[in-house]
């Protein structure tokens, strides 16, 4: 039997780093996640579908009852206190490392719950941002481990990830609040909701393009003069700044 479109998609890869493992996808994603470099090479077109994805299988979550969902926040203070001991034999940045990985497991996990326990776009939303706010809160802390401009290059890079992933979340917010609204199927109101869709993405790329500008002028820096200057003025040229 043939897969479904929604099942081979939450197969990629992408969705090991960004999907709310509602029960559907929880179940679709049961093996191993991607190595490290096929994560860096990931397709930022593959991100924004995953991001859809996410938003429109929410409505086919299966209901938590009161008493799953105490028990699982009561798991995630459990695991979150022990693996922040567990940080405790370390020192210097590894124990910062470990620190921020704890963290950010906890509130991706409290996310996921509360996208569970009710499932809304306004939720699942928020579950994606705090994927995102976690892993550049352990990149951030991983590139304290460079110096110089290598470390500025790696803290603008880990940024413009988490800015790309936030971008393309709120811009699918948007469109779905908008098409949620034109449900009437008047012609206004879908005619609204497409100019909604129209706004939210050309948001979404402005502000994706000031991150990645962020990252070419930090690639620039490193460079000498005169090839400095000529890599700051393509930079400005491709971004339009």
């Amino acid at each position: 039997m043939t897969a479904s479109p929604l099942v081979a998609a939450c197969h990629r890869d992408i969705l090991w780093a960004s999907c709310v493992p509602t029960p559907l996808c929880a179940r679709l994603l049961a093996h191993s996640p991607p190595t490290g470099t096929k994560m860096k090479n990931m397709q930022l077109t593959t991100i924004s579908m995953a991001i859809g994805l996410i938003f429109s299988a929410g409505v086919m979550a299966q209901a938590m009852t009161k008493d799953a969902y105490k028990a699982a926040e009561a798991q995630i203070a459990t695991e979150y206190t022990a693996d922040k001991a567990k940080c405790n034999a370390l020192a210097a940045n590894a124990k910062d490392i470990c620190i921020a990985e704890a963290k950010g497991k906890a509130k991706v996990a409290s996310a996921e719950l509360e996208a569970n326990y009710e499932p809304s776009a306004k939720h699942h939303y928020k579950a994606v941002v705090a994927k995102a706010e976690a892993d550049y809160a352990v990149a951030d802390e991983k590139c304290d481990d460079q110096a110089g401009n290598a470390k500025d290059l790696c803290v603008k890079e880990a940024k413009a990830v988490e800015t790309r992933v936030r971008a393309d979340a709120e811009a699918q917010l948007k469109m779905t609040e908008a098409n949620k609204t034109a449900s009437d199927k008047s012609t206004a109101a879908d005619t609204k909701a497409k100019e909604a869709g129209v706004s939210a993405r050309q948001d979404a790329a402005a502000e994706k393009g000031d991150a990645n500008y962020a990252v070419a002028k930090e690639k620039c820096a490193a460079l000498m003069a005169p090839d400095s200057d000529r890599c700051l003025k393509d930079a400005k040229a491709k971004y339009g700044k």
